[in-house]
């Protein structure tokens, strides 16, 4: 299997390019497509009612000057056609404004008498609004003049004498002008939108490759991660959540290392564990075999040897199996009422022997109190305290002492389990109950006997901790916390 521990990782273009268009894709459909149509509503709604504003202006201007000019008109106090007809002809003559107006009077019968344009007399604009002001109401047409061809904006308002309508005063303009300044806002305002479009684009996709590029170095770290190149690390140059986020991944990453190493670390050691006592087994046979009868002396030591490196092997194999288990989900308890400290003590004698043998003192303190039973595993917590005890004489007997204490604190049965050995490295302490962990430790061992004691007290809802001496002396501390009821479901 593939490892790159330690190994940094850089992005990579053409890759990343593939592996990002998606995700640029998506932003261009879901953020800047919406703002592109948006402001392009905006630039379409603001020249609307720019248009709107300019026409509704001049409709306003130019309906006010012809209800002034026709009252004007009609207060001359006209009798007759030939009367009316003289001052039309001459207000079109003096008329002032014809470069930018016309002023058309026009008959009963929508046909142009004078106008300031000099149109030809007798002939018909054909608008609407002039109909409707010969009906006696004041009128406007804005559209394609039909003799021109060109957009026009008229007000007709009818002139009257007495009752009676005499004909009809008209203002007509142009629109091109309005059109033309319609058209310079529409540009303006495009030019600006096109401007903060460009600006809202520029500034996402800086966003967006600031986000999808460290993702695609990410996902491309995970993938070679999952690969089997555990230990790779992405260079981390972010603050925010991307910082986070690679920083989980290395994490990740090199936890994944540190497993895969201790996992081939402990097959290696089990290896090496299982062959050491299988030679011995195997070496103590064969001499057996060969000369079956011997030195008894020689016999005896060489069973003893078997014996003592068979029962090493089904520890082991016990340790493994129980092990499997708690991975698989299927490592569950047998409750029933037990006498915890009994059951300390019956494992204290069995290895009192054995480590006086090895010039190791056990030494006992059942406490004050009265321990009652409790609801327990008796056979799982007696394989608790078996595993404590060898782990105590191993990494530390070399202090020549063991101390154990029984008390209890706040409806809790507490074990305590102290050597007087070089102790736990500070470093090493926090991984000491970790699966496959051995730490600096030459101790003969799989490495999973305190994980198997840590997932037991914890199925009796109780704590296992391990830690150094604080007391002056040297040694590491267990200490075994089980509550006096177990609310634990395990069967």
């Amino acid at each position: 299997m593939n490892r790159d521990a330690g190994v940094h990782f850089a992005p990579r273009g053409i890759r990343n390019t593939l592996r990002i268009r998606g995700l640029r894709q998506r932003w261009l459909i879901s953020a800047a497509l919406p703002v592109v149509v948006l402001v392009m509503a905006a630039v379409g709604v603001f020249t609307i009612a720019s248009a709107q504003y300019y026409y509704d202006s001049m409709l306003s201007g130019l309906e006010t000057r012809a209800r002034v000019e026709a009252d004007t008109f009609t207060g001359y106090g006209v009798r007759s056609y030939s009367e009316y007809y003289r001052l039309a002809s001459y207000s079109v003559e003096t008329f002032e404004e014809k470069d930018v107006l016309e002023l058309q009077f026009i008959n009963t019968n929508g046909r142009v008498q004078a106008s300031s344009y000099g149109l030809t007399a007798g002939s018909s604009p054909g608008t609407s609004d002039i109909e409707r002001a010969i009906g006696g109401e004041m009128s406007f047409f804005r559209g394609e003049d039909p003799q021109t061809g060109e957009n026009i904006l008229a007000v007709s308002c009818p002139l009257r004498f007495g009752r009676r309508i005499m004909g009809v005063l008209r203002y007509v303009t142009s629109l091109r002008a309005v059109e033309h300044q319609v058209l310079i806002n529409f540009l303006i305002a495009s030019g600006l939108a096109l401007a903060v479009v460009a600006l809202i684009l520029i500034s996402n996709v800086l966003f967006i490759n600031s986000v999808v590029e460290p993702v695609a170095v990410v996902s491309d770290a995970a993938r070679r991660i999952s690969g089997g190149s555990y230990g790779i690390r992405v260079d981390n140059h972010y603050k925010d959540e991307l910082g986070e986020l690679v920083d989980n991944i290395n994490d990740m990453s090199l936890k994944i290392s540190q497993a895969e190493r201790i996992q081939q670390e402990f097959i290696s050691s089990v290896s090496h564990e299982l062959r050491t006592p299988l030679t011995a087994i195997n070496g103590w046979a064969e001499t057996l075999e060969v000369d079956p009868v011997g030195k008894p002396e020689q016999t005896r030591r060489g069973l003893a040897i078997i014996g003592k490196e068979s029962r090493r092997l089904t520890s082991m194999v016990e340790e493994l199996l129980d092990f499997t288990k708690i991975q698989d989900g299927r490592f569950t308890l047998r409750i029933g009422t037990v006498d915890l400290v009994s059951e300390l003590e019956d494992t204290i004698y069995t290895y009192r022997e054995l480590f006086r043998q090895e010039g190791i003192e056990v030494s006992y303190d059942p406490g004050e109190e009265d321990v009652p039973p409790i609801a327990a595993d008796g056979e799982r917590m007696k394989q608790v305290f078996s595993n404590v005890l060898d782990n105590a004489r191993k990494h530390g007997g070399a202090g020549k002492r063991i101390d154990v204490s029984v008390c209890t604190e706040e409806d809790c049965v507490v074990i305590r389990v102290r050597d007087y050995g070089p102790g736990i490295p500070a470093d090493e302490l926090p991984f000491v109950k970790q699966k496959f962990y051995k730490g600096s430790s030459k101790a003969r061992g799989s490495g999973i006997g305190l994980a198997v004691c840590d997932e037991i007290v914890r199925l009796h809802g109780g704590s296992f901790d391990v830690s150094n001496a604080n007391d002056g002396h040297s040694g590491a501390v267990v200490r075994i916390s089980v509550p006096m009821s177990v609310g634990n479901e395990a069967e």
